[in-house]
């Protein structure tokens, strides 16, 4: 029974965390950067289908950033721009490179190594999103100093760019963790009857006894 209910959560699990993504992104819920889509991103390579793990967390991330920006417009910012769609183009490969860095980790890795991962991954976000605004943003440098300004301070009017950095690490190892750790727990074990039929089934057979080598002349 128990064995049961857990593979009924192991497999609605992705579609929960995908509901929690979703929810996360309302806005003002959580600091700038400090979000749930660097970990869901990167255990939807780990964890999800060869299919699924690229088109359901995309396709999510697409209609959470239409309705977000219909309700920025209804605050007054313009939205539509080429410029605004062009940045959010760059998200869309930054969260596919995380896809295909979780691919490269197994779920039965420790828990340790899946949440180094996750960070990993947030790492990866923010240098590419960064390098990307170093490269559009006249007020950068187009020098290696102006694109570590670029990851580091920012521009003049906002906040600096290392305190966005922090938020990014510290989410994505965070949700990495819980994602991971309800997966595991969810995770079905074996019973005691598998797991004697499993050892049974590895254990090598009798070796034939070597035949006596014949005696030399």
């Amino acid at each position: 029974m128990l064995l049961a209910v857990k593979e009924k959560w192991n497999k609605a699990l992705p579609f929960v965390f995908m509901a929690l993504f979703a929810f996360s992104r309302w806005p003002g819920l959580f600091p700038p950067n400090f979000s749930v889509a660097y970990a869901m991103f990167f255990c939807a390579g780990v964890y999800f289908t060869k299919r699924t793990a690229w088109w359901l967390p995309l396709v999510v991330v697409l209609l959470t950033d239409v309705a977000l920006n219909f309700y920025y417009q209804s605050k007054g910012a313009n939205v539509w721009t080429w410029s605004a769609i062009g940045s959010q183009s760059i998200n869309y490969l930054a969260y596919a490179a995380i896809i295909w860095l979780g691919k490269r980790y197994r779920p039965g890795s420790s828990t340790l190594n899946l949440i180094g991962g996750g960070v990993l991954g947030a790492l990866l976000f923010y240098v590419i999103t960064n390098t990307a605004s170093w490269l559009s943003n006249p007020e950068y440098s187009k020098t290696i100093l102006g694109w570590i300004t670029a990851l580091t301070t920012g521009t003049k009017g906002w906040p600096q760019t290392w305190e966005f950095f922090r938020n990014t690490l510290l989410s994505g190892g965070l949700f990495t963790g819980l994602f991971v750790a309800a997966m595991k727990i969810t995770a079905p074990s074996e019973s005691p009857q598998e797991k004697e039929a499993g050892v049974r089934a590895n254990a090598p057979e009798d070796e034939p006894e070597a035949a006596p080598e014949e005696t030399k002349a």
